[in-house]
């Protein structure tokens, strides 16, 4: 095959990925299109997403419209509970999505939400757990000191998945540790009713 044939190889299979892939934005607009997870979900597992790239298409796991989805519920229940914090989703690879700080939020809270995400993601799992694992005498003592310390053993950073595949992370920050806790667990519990919602 020439090279010319394989370009529109390529280009004709995108085509068609790409056409099997559309859907309206919430709210009815075509602008959304490919960013809406729970169209392509008919599977019952979460393949990831085309979005529209200045190079070509782009895969990604975490759709910004979902990122700021579920920012906007775990906020709605942190106000509920008098709190203000800063919550930060960030896709499979790590990668900060979207960051929300909430009004009168602690400035400190911004970089630790942004950590916990990371964290999770880093190690697959909930840095309460990480920070059990990392006590003096534990396993992983001192591994808060790794990674140009962008390491948080704190709570507040949960994995978010969709069916049982890891598509990003939730990171909360600006409560005690048992509040962070319990506000990222809070997100990670209702990330795949918010998908199946958009």
């Amino acid at each position: 095959m020439e090279k010319k044939e394989i370009e529109a190889l390529v280009r004709e299979v995108l085509r068609t990925v790409e056409q099997k892939a559309e859907f309206p934005a919430p709210g009815g607009s075509a602008a959304g299109r490919r960013e809406n997870p729970a169209a392509l979900a008919g599977t019952g597992s979460f393949p990831g997403i085309l979005a529209e790239g200045s190079g070509g298409m782009v895969q990604t796991t975490m759709p910004l419209s979902l990122a700021v989805e579920l920012i906007q519920r775990v906020e709605a229940r942190a106000a509920e509970w008098g709190m203000r914090v800063v919550a930060a989703v960030s896709d499979a690879s790590g990668r900060p999505v979207a960051v929300h700080a909430m009004d009168g939020a602690y400035m400190g809270s911004f970089d630790l939400a942004l950590n916990k995400a990371y964290t999770a993601i880093a190690f697959q799992m909930p840095t309460a757990r990480l920070g059990t694992l990392s006590l003096p005498g534990e396993g992983l003592y001192g591994i808060q000191q790794t990674n140009q310390g962008r390491i948080v053993i704190l709570g507040g950073g949960e994995l978010l998945l969709w069916g049982g595949v890891i598509i990003g992370a939730l990171g909360v920050s600006g409560g005690t540790a048992k509040q962070d806790t319990e506000l990222a667990a809070y997100g990670r519990s209702i990330c795949e009713e918010v998908v199946k919602c958009l």
